[in-house]
């Protein structure tokens, strides 16, 4: 087994590890109840107002931690949990959120160019491992196709490091904001920021995991030459 099968699996053994642990920590803050009495849903719609943004909309969707900000759609959307329950984990998704709007607001250069790459990444996400893999067999006769699925495969990538200082960036304002707004007290920050922490470790992980397996597969390429 070679060293890049290894990293795969550790990774994959850590990235579970910590999607159990955001769940766990999660849980444990729902059941916190922040200060101000304020749902998840009225945490975003306050941030969003103090920060002078009144075109973006705060939606319900379905679904467990499957919060996310959509710029095309200028919609903050929060999980049923987070949008209706009064807690410190649901203030802190809220709030993280609702951060990306600032964001896009100020036009923060690393969400500008993580909204271009989206349309390719869609795209090389779905398509580049078959590329890549019918890239190996012709690779003697037509190597084009195989680099071109790692060109794709490296689309993904890059999408995946661009994306670690846009999240983390975005808890950094959530946290601020959280603070000197009032909506939690100095202990519960501090729990908003430990749920934020793992929080953005799922994507650290997934950034190590893309990198490893785009060595993997250039080792593959090499192997086959």
């Amino acid at each position: 087994m070679n060293i890049s099968w290894i990293l795969i699996i550790v990774i994959g053994i850590v990235g579970m590890l910590v999607q159990w642990k955001l769940k766990s920590v999660f849980a444990k803050y729902s059941k916190v109840l922040s200060p101000g009495g304020l749902t998840g849903a009225q945490i975003a719609q306050k941030m969003l107002n103090d920060n002078g943004i009144y075109d973006v909309q705060v939606t319900c969707i379905k679904g467990q931690l499957t919060d996310h900000y959509d710029p095309t759609k200028k919609t903050v959307n929060l999980s049923e949990d987070v949008y209706r329950l009064n807690s410190v984990a649901a203030a802190a998704v809220a709030a993280h959120e609702c951060g990306h709007a600032v964001q896009h607001k100020v036009g923060y250069a690393p969400l500008k160019l993580r909204s271009k790459l989206v349309p390719a990444v869609n795209i090389s996400s779905k398509l580049s491992m078959i590329v890549i893999i019918i890239g190996l067999f012709v690779i003697n006769v037509f190597p084009a196709l195989f680099w071109l699925g790692i060109a794709m495969f490296a689309t993904v990538f890059l999408f995946s490091v661009v994306t670690l200082p846009v999240e983390f960036n975005a808890s950094r304002r959530a946290l601020a904001w959280l603070q000197s707004s009032n909506s939690l007290n100095d202990t519960q920050v501090s729990q908003a920021r430990e749920a934020l922490k793992w929080a953005a470790s799922t994507y650290v992980v997934a950034a190590l995991s893309s990198l490893v397996t785009l060595m993997y597969y250039l080792g593959l390429g090499s192997s086959r030459r």
